[in-house]
C-alpha cells in the first residue's frame, strides 16, 4: 500500500509563501474559492475565515501549491498529487529547518536559477562546494532553506 502525503510548511503569510513556491516550481496556486463560496452560501464558515489574495475567497490561514500536471479535487480545488501546504502560525522561524526542498536547475544552469530564485524574493545564504557536489543554500522570504543543485 501507498499513503498520499503533502509537504506541510508552517507560514506568516502563507498566501505569500505559496506564490513564491508556486512561481519557483512553476506549480499552481490551488483554487479552494468554489468549495469556500459554497460554504459560505451555506452559512457554515464566515467570511472572517477567508481573504482575496487573487481575486477570489482563499482561507486566510492556509494556501497550497500543486504540480499542473498533478490530478486535484474540482470541488475543493486540492492536489492529489504532488503539492505544498502553507499553513498560518504566530511564531517566526528562530531554528534551522529540520526538512528542506532541493530544487534541481538544468544542467548548468544553476546560477541563472539562483539569479531567478532571488528576483523572486529569495536570498543566497552560501555556496557550498563538496566532493559529492556543488549547491547553493538559499532561503525563501521567511528565512526557510532550501537548496539549489
Amino acid at each position: 500500500m501507498t499513503l498520499h502525503w503533502k509537504l506541510v510548511i508552517d507560514a506568516l503569510d502563507p498566501h505569500s509563501q505559496a506564490d513564491f513556491w508556486a512561481e519557483a516550481l512553476g506549480y499552481l496556486v490551488e483554487d479552494n474559492s468554489p468549495l469556500i463560496d459554497e460554504l459560505l452560501g451555506a452559512g457554515v464558515v464566515t467570511e472572517d475565515l477567508t481573504v482575496e489574495p487573487h481575486g477570489h475567497h482563499a482561507w486566510r490561514d492556509l494556501a497550497a501549491v500543486r504540480h499542473p500536471d498533478d490530478p486535484y479535487d474540482e470541488k475543493s480545488g486540492a492536489g492529489l498529487g504532488r503539492r505544498l501546504l502553507f499553513q498560518r502560525v504566530p511564531e517566526t522561524k528562530t531554528v534551522k529547518n529540520r526538512l528542506h526542498l532541493d530544487v534541481h536547475a538544468q544542467p548548468g544552469q544553476r546560477e541563472a536559477e539562483t539569479e531567478r530564485l532571488v528576483g523572486l524574493g529569495a536570498s543566497l545564504l552560501r555556496l557550498v562546494e563538496e566532493p559529492g557536489g556543488t549547491w547553493q543554500v538559499m532561503l525563501d522570504a521567511e528565512g526557510n532553506e532550501f537548496c539549489v543543485q
